[in-house]
């Protein structure tokens, strides 16, 4: 059985509303958190709460929304959940905080991280809630792994018998399209659990509608909480909302932007900018000079310039060491196509670099989705016929796509 998207919003007509024109005119936008807390938190009402979140599920007033409701009598709030880096944040790529009891308000902390099915199932079951929450901002890529955190405790929260509720945010890079590469079963990770491209252009609540309408097997009880006020064209500042930085490596909204593109370098032996103070948009490795800014720019790829740069990571890659690169300049990032870019500097890379390499366990094709971006560059494919390979699967994914956006 597939639930439209008509289905799952009749379930909180007051709160799961879309933007309307006086919201739209006034423009001033409350995320899904908001709207709950003004609403008095009725959705939650006779519930034991568990929620889902990490230093991003904040107010606008950089106040944590689990100490807001910890301290409101409205909300039976009964445990946290956190994901990769942890609830408050101090785990570094690839961790989390394990379980523990939380000083701020004695809340017992799940570690959900890289746990799903029937394990996930169990510590739901084992914190007696009858409804999960989730409050994370996203940046907007396939391989960010929050969306698949998301998609894996509503598996897990159906297998338990649990309600879940998703409070909305904004797409910082916009809602606008989807771009790049759609994902194949067979190459289903954590860094992308189900078919979808690789700049998804949606919401958190969007995609919660889409995994449970496409993906799941049955559904779960699913409500999702909206922003008003949001506009698909828009970028992160638009919102007026404090910035937390959702994973250690993604510092500013600017990171966000390019990251769908350029964490693709994670699957070569090129250093993707992690310790720096702007990963992401820093890329290079020893024995690269001035030369690959040159032929990157010579593609002429819309709204953005290419800085010959040289930095020494702290950490990861290269760490202590020079190295050569670019640093990227987004100088119009309406134009700016984040994927398109990251192609186009991993084929100039290859071009230029005699040391260019792919990792050794193909990660290239867990992060695009498929053998399709990494033997089209081996063979000597330019950006666009890279990028004209998945363009029906592309066209395919934006029509399943559209049945689940909320916002117009």
């Amino acid at each position: 059985m597939r639930f439209t998207r008509r289905t799952l919003l009749a379930a909180t007509p007051a709160l799961a509303a879309t933007t309307t024109p006086a919201a739209a005119a006034g423009h001033k936008l409350r995320t899904g958190f908001e709207r709950l807390q003004s609403d008095g938190y009725s959705v939650l009402n006779g519930q034991r709460v568990g929620i889902v979140t990490n230093p991003t599920g904040i107010t606008r007033t950089a106040r944590h929304i689990v100490d807001v409701m910890h301290a409101d009598e409205r909300v039976d709030l009964r445990a946290v959940f956190g994901p990769e880096h942890g609830f408050r944040g101090t785990a570094q790529a690839g961790g989390s905080e394990g379980r523990y009891d939380d000083p701020a308000t004695g809340l017992p902390v799940y570690d959900t991280y890289l746990k799903s099915g029937q394990p996930l199932a169990d510590i739901f079951t084992a914190s007696a809630v009858d409804t999960i929450l989730f409050d994370i901002q996203d940046v907007g890529a396939r391989f960010y792994t929050y969306i698949w955190t998301l998609y894996d405790c509503m598996e897990a929260a159906r297998l338990a018998g649990k309600r879940v509720v998703v409070l909305d945010r904004p797409n910082p890079v916009t809602g606008r399209s989807a771009q790049g590469p759609v994902l194949h079963k067979e190459f289903a990770t954590f860094v992308g659990r189900q078919p979808i491209s690789q700049a998804h252009g949606m919401t958190v609540a969007e995609l919660a509608l889409l995994f449970n309408g496409e993906f799941l097997t049955t559904p779960v009880d699913l409500d999702t909480v909206t922003m008003s006020g949001w506009r698909r064209s828009e970028f992160y500042d638009a919102a007026h909302l404090p910035w937390v930085p959702p994973s250690p490596n993604m510092p500013t909204p600017d990171t966000a932007l390019v990251y769908s593109g350029t964490c693709l370098f994670e699957g070569t032996n090129l250093s993707e900018g992690r310790g720096t103070t702007r990963p992401f948009e820093l890329l290079g490795a020893e024995g690269i000079d001035g030369r690959w800014a040159a032929e990157a720019n010579r593609l002429g790829l819309p709204g953005v310039h290419f800085r010959e740069a040289y930095f020494a990571p702290t950490f990861s890659k290269f760490q202590g060491k020079t190295v050569g690169g670019v640093q990227i300049h987004v100088h119009d990032r309406a134009a700016y196509d984040p994927v398109r870019t990251g192609i186009g500097l991993l084929v100039t890379a290859k071009q230029i670099f005699p040391g260019f390499t792919w990792r050794s366990d193909n990660w290239i094709d867990k992060l695009t989705g498929s053998t399709q971006v990494r033997t089209a560059i081996d063979a000597g494919a330019s950006t666009d016929e890279v990028v004209e390979g998945w363009q029906d699967e592309l066209a395919a994914f934006r029509r399943i796509r559209k049945e689940y956006l909320l916002y117009r």
